[in-house]
């Protein structure tokens, strides 16, 4: 698919002021936005929006004809039902210009203006008007918005409309977990509404691959394209990534790994051994020289890689002991254990 997303985050989550900021003033933001972005790039097909954003979201996309299908997480059946968190602020701010309130655990500043801007929208109606895609996404245990919510948005919206259950998530997605499901389910379930387009490949230009990473959108994001197959590699977030990928390192040992199973696959087969499955484990580590009992280069460090084997089948220990030795001569073994020179050039 080729999918442009328009997200709103919760007004919950954000920084400022509420004072400063109106609900029908995020709808004609998100508006602006989607005009711009179709204007200069592509039209947006989807808008996702999060708590009081998944409201603005359905609102804009119900204005918005490029808008093919929405989800909202978390959000409010009712503009104003975010007024139960002011209480006593909602008579108090009649006499002052700015109240500070608790949202989500977090302190906001409101005015008479913010409150009065929830009144004038009948979402509920919105939603039974839209005709488009809808997928609600809610936490049965919600305390900031509450599940009826959920239910009042479904019952309301006319199919085609998905209903997923974010169990014991809480109302920001704080736990990782929780977001990563979001954006699977999300993945998933736009699928049946946007036809597959063939995917646009990175030219190699008559070599085995290409590495490439975009530094204004990524950290370490790094996509890989061979002629026929596209792969992501990237960096712990421990060490600055996003974690979207295997490391460099990991693909090293994937490769030995790999190899070492095909070797064994194809010996195996030509001695019509009984050999089921083959499982090799990888490590990868530097360690000193003495450690691995090499006095050639005392004070230095070399790479160390840890190949570990373990067969299911009819086997003899012979057998087996046969197959350690064979794993040694897989292609990219021998390689690994050759020095290997690589030349490096610039292109333009």
């Amino acid at each position: 698919m080729e999918l442009f997303v328009l997200i709103l985050q919760d007004l919950v989550s954000s920084e400022g002021s509420f004072s400063e900021s109106h609900f029908s003033g995020n709808v004609q933001d998100l508006i602006d936005v989607n005009n711009y972005i179709t204007e200069n790039y592509k039209a947006p097909s989807l808008m996702v929006g999060h708590s009081l954003g998944g409201a603005a979201v359905l609102v804009a996309s119900s204005k918005l004809d490029n808008i093919k299908a929405i989800t909202t997480i978390g959000a409010p059946s009712h503009i104003n039902h975010i007024k139960k968190h002011f209480s006593e602020a909602e008579s108090l701010i009649k006499d002052k210009s700015e109240l500070q309130v608790n949202i989500g655990g977090r302190p906001f500043l409101i005015n008479k203006d913010f409150l009065d801007d929830f009144e004038k929208l009948n979402l509920l109606d919105i939603v039974n008007k839209l005709r488009k895609p809808l997928l609600i996404m809610h936490s049965p245990v919600d305390t900031i918005v509450g599940i009826q919510n959920a239910q009042d948005l479904y019952e309301n919206a006319h199919h085609p409309k998905s209903f997923i259950s974010l169990d014991q998530a809480d109302h920001l997605l704080s736990a990782s977990a929780d977001g990563h499901y979001v954006g699977d389910m999300i993945g998933t379930w736009v699928k049946r509404y946007f036809t597959p387009v063939e995917n646009k490949m990175l030219e190699t230009n008559d070599e085995q691959l290409v590495a490439y990473l975009n530094l204004q959108e990524d950290k370490f994001s790094t996509y890989i394209q061979t002629k026929k197959h596209t792969f992501i590699s990237d960096e712990p977030e421990d060490i600055g990534g996003d974690d979207l990928g295997p490391s460099p390192y990991d693909y090293l040992s994937a490769a030995l790994a790999a190899c070492t199973t095909m070797t064994l696959k194809l010996y195996a087969d030509r001695k019509n051994w009984e050999l089921d499955e083959i499982y090799v484990y990888i490590t990868h580590s530097k360690k000193h020289m003495e450690d691995i009992q090499d006095q050639s280069g005392k004070g230095k460090f070399l790479s160390h890689i840890s190949k570990k084997l373990e067969f299911k089948g009819n086997l003899t220990h012979e057998q087996k002991k046969r197959l350690e030795e064979i794993a040694s001569r897989c292609p990219v073994h021998k390689t690994l254990k050759e020095n290997v020179i690589i030349e490096t050039s610039t292109i333009n």
